[in-house]
């Protein structure tokens, strides 16, 4: 089995920090930056309601790479276009809780967790095929994401 390496490679203390990640998810990578972007520097109980809210739609996530046709959302702060990726938002919140369940099993204080580094990177692509007439195909590919997510102690 390959060793999976994070792309955070601070001098921190261990017994201070807890991460977590998930390796070729079948979510958007471009979703997933953005994601990651608004998440990142966040307290770990605001970043679960904003992800719960991402998920029932009440918030939206800003687009500020990856906006090209991207609507304009109400209440957004900062940046007008965004988007509700709930799939990824899904997913990204199951990977922050199982950073948060390995801070705790490490004794940490739960309440006082921060999202010191989280990326997402494009995963493999799984290719497929359509077939179409007159004997040709066209390809159907489903893109995969890898997250990684480490929490710090305040």
């Amino acid at each position: 089995m390959a060793k999976n390496n994070y792309a955070y490679n601070e001098d921190v203390n261990e017994a201070k920090t807890a991460r977590a990640m998930a390796k070729s998810l079948k979510i958007s990578p471009k979703h997933c930056v953005e994601i990651c972007n608004a998440l990142r520097g966040m307290d770990v109980d605001k970043a679960i309601i904003y992800l719960n809210d991402v998920i029932d739609m009440k918030k939206s996530v800003p687009f500020k790479r990856h906006n090209k046709k991207v609507g304009h959302r109400k209440g957004q702060e900062g940046w007008p276009s965004g988007r509700y990726p709930v799939k990824a938002a899904a997913e990204v919140l199951r990977v922050l809780e199982n950073a948060i369940a390995n801070a705790e099993y490490k004794g940490m204080d739960t309440e006082k967790l921060v999202i010191e580094h989280i990326s997402s990177h494009k995963g493999i692509v799984i290719r497929g095929a359509i077939p179409r007439a007159f004997g040709r195909v066209t390809p159907f590919n489903t893109p995969t994401t890898h997250i990684q997510i480490v929490l710090q102690e305040a």
